[in-house]
């Protein structure tokens, strides 16, 4: 007892919790201006539809998420907008590094719900095994891609991409989904170590979304030899 008394008399004490609260005390204030710094940046990145300082916001994302999401929403950024933004942040700064990764290396991933509703196709082990049977735009695109060299699948879920990155292990992959899908796909990606890229669809759904198939070619040809390009890969992007 007496010892805990004369820890607490001790002279030292106090100064050094004030100390303390000081230094705790300007480490969150400074997060705070930090976070709302990144979230002017980013908004002023979204207005002007260029990524001003991507780096930089990365990097307080990954500290600082919570923070800037909070900022994000009080200044009236609505969450479809930040995700949009999120995701066109991610593929900026992993674009020099997709670019220089082999096709040979590269998966691309698509949702089954681009499929038709009359779909003949079923699925297997390794995600639906398309028949190119014209009635919508996937077997088209499926086959441009893989004349590219890319490995072509078409899924339903994350636990597919999970089992089949394991199987054949490529170094990176392009995503396709809705905005919530293809940022969920960014974050499991990251943490299996891949280079990602994600490009969102312009509808949602389960059956029979569209999806802007320029974005997806635009990504895939990404550090491409033009002579690997099939010349029909333009005629069906336009």
């Amino acid at each position: 007892m007496s010892i805990d008394l004369a820890f607490w008399n001790n002279p030292y004490w106090e100064p050094l919790m004030i100390t303390i609260g000081e230094i705790t005390l300007i480490i969150i204030f400074g997060a705070i201006i930090v976070s709302l710094v990144l979230v002017i940046i980013s908004l002023y990145s979204i207005k002007r539809k260029r990524l001003y300082f991507p780096k930089l916001i990365k990097s307080g994302l990954v500290f600082l998420e919570g923070l800037m999401k909070g900022f994000f929403r009080l200044l009236g950024l609505e969450d479809r907008e930040m995700l949009s933004f999120f995701i066109k942040l991610h593929n900026s700064l992993n674009t020099s590094e997709f670019e220089r990764i082999p096709v040979a290396e590269r998966a691309i991933f698509l949702p089954q719900c681009l499929r038709s509703s009359k779909c003949p196709a079923h699925l297997t082990p390794e995600g639906l095994k398309c028949q190119a049977c014209g009635q919508c735009t996937l077997g088209e695109a499926r086959l441009l891609l893989e004349k590219m060299g890319y490995k072509i699948f078409i899924v339903p879920g994350s636990s597919f991409i999970k089992r089949m990155t394991k199987k054949y292990h490529p170094t990176a992959i392009i995503g396709v989904g809705c905005l919530t899908e293809v940022k969920e796909g960014i974050d499991m990606a990251d943490k299996m170590g891949l280079v990602v890229m994600g490009v969102v669809t312009l509808k949602e759904g389960c059956v029979e979304t569209l999806v802007n198939w320029s974005d997806i070619y635009d990504v895939a040809t990404i550090g491409i030899d033009p002579a690997l390009i099939p010349e029909d890969l333009h005629r069906l992007a336009g």
